[in-house]
This record gives C-alpha cells, sequence and structure tokens, in this order.
C-alpha cells in the first residue's frame, strides 16, 4: 500500500482562471449576446471561465441556491455573478482589472465591487447603462458601499464569501452577500466599470416579500446573546452599553441560573 503523502498549503492560492463568469440562465440567445460582449471585450477562454445555470424551462435554481453553487464552484481568481441582460460595450477587461488594482491599494479587505449600490440610508451610487438609454455617471468613485446590484457584481475568490441558506427567491441578494462579507470582515465598493443593464429594476411584490424574510432573518442573525464556551462565558450585543452590562459577574451569573432550571442540557438533544 502507498503511503499517505500530505498536501503542503501554500500561502500564495494559485487559480485555475483569473475570471469566472457566473450567470444564472432564462433566456438562450439573450446570454449568448452576454458572452460574446464579454469575449469581446478581453474575457477570453483562455484567462476566464464561463458558467451558467439553465432556468429556462424550470428553475432549477434560485438566485441564493444558485449563486452559494456558483461561488463553490468557480475556478477564477474573482467571479462575476452577472445577469443575462447586461453588455460590455464602454470598458474591457483592462479597466476592471485596474479597478480591481486601485481597490486592492486602497483596501487590502475588498471582496466585492460592482457597478451600483447603496453607500447608506441616503445616498445610492449608480455608474451604468440602463435599458431605457439613461446613463447613470456617479462622480466619487471608488466609493464604500453598504450594498450592491445585482446586475454586475465581482466577489473576490479568496474571501470564500457565500450567500444565507436560509433566503430564497431573486431578490436582495447582493444586499445579503455584502451584510456577510461585512459580518466576515470584508468591505466592498462601487467602481468605474461602466456597462449597459437592459433593465431598470423591477420591484415587484415578490421583492417586497422577500424584504422582510431578509429583516426578520437578520433581526435574528445579529441578535444580542450569551455564549458559552468550553472554557469561558460573555455576552455580544452591538450595545456597547448593553454588552458591558452583560458581561458583568451578577448578570452572567443570573444568566446561568435561566439555563439551568429553563434551558436544560438535554432540550437540546436531537432524537433520530
Amino acid at each position: 500500500m502507498n503511503p499517505i503523502q500530505p498536501r503542503k498549503i501554500q500561502k500564495e492560492e494559485v487559480f485555475e482562471f483569473e475570471f469566472s463568469v457566473c450567470t444564472l440562465v432564462t433566456n438562450i440567445p439573450e446570454y449568448q449576446e452576454m458572452r460574446e460582449s464579454f469575449l469581446t471585450s478581453g474575457f477570453t477562454a483562455d484567462i476566464c471561465e464561463y458558467v451558467y445555470i439553465d432556468n429556462g424551462v424550470q428553475n432549477c435554481f434560485d438566485a441564493y441556491a444558485g449563486l452559494n453553487r456558483f461561488l463553490r464552484e468557480a475556478k477564477g481568481k474573482y467571479v462575476i455573478l452577472c445577469h443575462q441582460d447586461i453588455l460590455l460595450k464602454q470598458h474591457q477587461i483592462s479597466d476592471l482589472r485596474e479597478r480591481i488594482r486601485e481597490v486592492e491599494n486602497l483596501d487590502r479587505k475588498w471582496a466585492i465591487i460592482a457597478n451600483a449600490g447603496g453607500v447608506n440610508l441616503k445616498y445610492t451610487a449608480m455608474h451604468l447603462i440602463q435599458g431605457s438609454g439613461n446613463v447613470l455617471n456617479e462622480e466619487y468613485l471608488p466609493l464604500q458601499t453598504k450594498t450592491v446590484d445585482e446586475n454586475f457584481i465581482v466577489v473576490k475568490n479568496e474571501a470564500n464569501l457565500a450567500l444565507s441558506a436560509d433566503l430564497e427567491g431573486f431578490h436582495l441578494y447582493g444586499t445579503d452577500i455584502c451584510l456577510i462579507a461585512d459580518i466576515l470582515g470584508y468591505t466592498a465598493y462601487i467602481v468605474d466599470f461602466k456597462l449597459i443593464h437592459k433593465s431598470d429594476g423591477n420591484a415587484d411584490k415578490g421583492f417586497y416579500q422577500l424584504q422582510k424574510k431578509l429583516i426578520n432573518k437578520y433581526n435574528r442573525a445579529l441578535r444580542s446573546r450569551f455564549i458559552g464556551s468550553t472554557i469561558t462565558r460573555f455576552y455580544i450585543s452591538g450595545n456597547k452599553i448593553i454588552s458591558f452590562l452583560g458581561n458583568t459577574g451578577f448578570i452572567l451569573f443570573v444568566a446561568r441560573q435561566y439555563y439551568k432550571f429553563f434551558k436544560p442540557k438535554k432540550g437540546y438533544y436531537s432524537k433520530v
């Protein structure tokens, strides 16, 4: 029997491609037009892979499950998650490379760049050409953002990002992945990479239903809570005052008594 040869992890990650262009497809001719615009703009097969999910006949994957599959399987250093209804006309691969270099020099912890998003509660940044022909120009770029629009998202593969497993649908996944990135310690930016997006957006009934689910999900995910490890106990909260009080000896003692009498260990036992 051959002896087991352990594999040593090198410091620098090696990727098979520079870019992975990943798309959920419902219209094959439109996707082919999109892909041709990428090829013409320098995203050639020697440095890029094109990965798609065929949702033409039926929805095999919703956006959350589908993009998670892309992120798991993509072999590119940078993973482009994009709509089938975009066209590259204004900028080339050299422009995207330059935008990546700019952000990398500015912030080594970046994980996401895009062409549109919500900077904060008041300001959005839009840098693209809409299907109506409306040209949107953002003056201040690159611009750190809290959310990104889903038409064109570039994810740094080494950041190892994923979308929420407890959400599904076709809206707000750009917001979700930015929230995940922020929790993991990464940042997102809007950059000067302009393209044509044939749609002006569609905030339908499903959008607002998913918005409620996303709010509920993060209300729970970001809740204050007591934490117990094998050797220590503490309290975490987004409020510094509550966090301070929760980590006092008296409060931790009271909380332990609550768990002792009302949340016994056997209550966590899962019967198969």
